[in-house]
């Protein structure tokens, strides 16, 4: 009898809700849906024609390109024949694709467009071990030998009988590999985090237990599907849970489409709830005399109503009635302006998101839930759920995972969603996983009712040339709170002080500068802008931290940190050894002399 694996759990969705929608794509402008069972029998095929490229059990599949339908397709198709996919993010370099390429030792990989195309075209002298490039519909025609479209490869599994994938599905073991997620490599080449079918159903289930998650739920797919976070929302969780996916068309394209689609469900990392933050606030801000007035009661009816909510305590009749008309002049029409008006389930997962971004969204009635793991756990391991909720933590671990401090404060987790280990890296599973035991490399406490806070990483602490060690995530986190802030970086490891290094939020310092008679590029040298910061370093960060935390100078840079120049990773997470060799002039300028 197969085991409960991610395909065996799509064909019984398939066999027991045939007619629903399982995911949408946008055709010649109309949301075009596609039925369970459909889903199912385009999983069937494409398993039966990776067995006719001469797939076997234990090999990988390498996909890249954006969100997809082609995407989930090969990804559950690989696990369903006993191999592993292994997802490439769509801004890796040539020299990357051939790096997880060659370290899966892949013999196919699936490509959005010719874009991805030529990055494997420029490394195919070194990739020994590719055989087949199959290319998602719709795109260009590539005139290669190893090269096939998506309906050749398809055509393909005609002459493999469906029985060859039950065989399969049969041999499939709980602890065997099921997918590899390669982390984005913050410092340095990425690890490839191996998970078994077992850390994949265990969690999502966990999952559909903690965020009361119905069948009749949508979302919107957007984010990288390399991740393991993507992963659950687009991939595992709809299989299990039954919901809907809409596959957006684009990034610049995902505001009109979660207006379109109306999602139930919004999924975003910490950086996707800042730009929100600072269209919406922007917007609000805007107001003037009694609808400034409004907007401010109506966010302190909001915090009110959701403070008792994550306590588990009732509203006042009162309350109910203000939520009520709060709800008509304020909230609905935000909601509506960003595409929320059915967003019932909003989670921020990947990295911290700022208190006060999260206290603003509740003052609208849009609670954003956060979750905290990493790929090493198979996404989840605490959840901070809105009817138990404390503002500044991420929630309580999940029933059936153990978490403890270390006594130089690391997080340490166990339960059955840690991973398997690292790929062809013994020495790094054997540092990460001690006794059952995985060693997150983040910092933290527990409080007395269970609920975890972060308080940083220990490959980011800076230790002083004084010797003192300073987390740099608080004090950045109260640098971004200044208005046209964008981004922040803490500089002072082995140096006498701390300095940042500070970047401006784009719409904004557009909109300064045509207010003040300037351009965008003349304000990082602007004595108003400065005098700002400062003022703001010296009136609300500095006054909150001990004497030796205290920013003492800092640099106002040209740009944001950007994916496209490797200073965040995919997921919008600092690369901080990289912004270091990046702005190294800017940085000893302020320590000179």
């Amino acid at each position: 009898m197969a085991i409960d694996s991610i395909p065996a759990l799509l064909f019984k969705q398939a066999a027991s809700q045939p007619d629903r929608p399982a995911y949408y794509e946008k055709i010649r402008g109309e949301w075009q849906p596609t039925r369970w069972a459909d889903y199912g029998a385009q999983v069937q095929q494409a398993s039966r024609a990776l067995i006719a490229l001469g797939f076997e059990a234990g090999q990988k599949v390498c996909i890249l390109g954006f969100n997809r339908p082609e995407w989930v397709l090969m990804d559950v198709a690989a696990i369903a024949t006993g191999g592993a996919p292994a997802g490439i993010y769509i801004t890796s370099s040539p020299s990357e694709v051939a790096y997880i390429l060659n370290h899966s030792e892949a013999p196919i990989v699936l490509l959005e467009d010719a874009e991805q195309w030529a990055k494997v075209l420029e490394e195919m002298d070194n990739l020994p071990h590719l055989k087949h490039v199959v290319m998602m519909k719709g795109a260009d025609l590539i005139d290669h030998e190893m090269v096939m479209t998506w309906e050749e490869f398809l055509a393909r599994g005609a002459e493999v009988p469906a029985g060859k994938v039950d065989e399969r599905l049969e041999a499939l073991e709980e602890d065997g590999l099921a997918t590899l997620i390669y982390t984005s490599g913050t410092t340095g080449p990425p690890k490839a985090v191996m998970l078994s079918n077992h850390n994949l159903v265990w969690t999502i289930r966990k999952a559909a237990t903690v965020a009361d998650v119905e069948p009749t739920d949508t979302i919107v797919s957007y984010l990288p599907l390399s991740h393991i976070a993507e992963q659950l929302f687009t991939i595992h969780g709809p299989v299990v849970m039954g919901f809907t996916v809409y596959f957006a068309e684009s990034i610049p394209k995902l505001p009109d489409n979660l207006k379109e689609v109306k999602p139930s469900i919004v999924f975003g990392v910490p950086r996707i709830w800042e730009k929100m933050y600072g269209k919406v606030s922007e917007t609000l801000g805007a107001a003037t005399g009694a609808k400034a007035k409004l907007v401010e009661w109506a966010m302190q009816v909001g915090r009110a109503q959701l403070y008792l909510r994550h306590h588990g305590k009732p509203l006042t009749r009162s309350l109910k009635i203000q939520k009520k008309i709060a709800h008509k002049l304020i909230y609905s029409k935000v909601r509506e302006a960003m595409g929320f008006q059915n967003a019932r389930i909003c989670v921020t997962a990947a990295a911290p998101l700022s208190r006060d971004i999260i206290e603003f969204f509740e003052g609208l009635d849009i609670p954003i839930q956060e979750v905290y793991g990493q790929s090493e756990d198979t996404g989840p391991a605490t959840f901070n759920h809105v009817d138990h909720a404390r503002l500044g933590t991420v929630g309580r671990p999940y029933s059936g995972t153990e978490l403890r401090i270390a006594d130089d404060g690391e997080i340490c987790l166990k339960g059955p969603h840690v991973f398997l280990g690292y790929y062809k890296d013994q020495a790094a599973t054997d540092e990460a996983l001690v006794d059952g035991w995985l060693h997150t490399g983040d910092l933290g406490s527990v409080d007395r009712e269970g609920f975890v806070r972060i308080t940083g990483r220990k490959k980011e602490i800076i230790v002083t040339s004084g010797g003192k060690n300073i987390t740099p995530i608080n004090i950045e986190e109260r640098v971004n709170k200044h208005p046209l802030v964008s981004q922040s970086v803490l500089i002072g490891d082995a140096r006498k002080f701390i300095s940042a290094l500070i970047t401006l939020e784009p719409d904004k310092a557009s909109a300064w500068a045509k207010e003040n008679g300037t351009s965008v590029a003349a304000m990082p040298t602007d004595d108003r802008v400065l005098q700002s910061i400062q003022q703001h370093l010296d009136e609300v960060v500095n006054p909150e931290f001990a004497r030796v935390e205290h920013v003492r100078k800092f640099t106002l840079l040209p740009r944001e940190f950007s994916v496209d120049e490797e200073e965040l990773t995919p997921t919008m997470k600092l690369k901080r050894r990289v912004v270091y060799e990046h702005f190294a002039g800017d940085i000893e300028a302020m320590y000179e002399g």
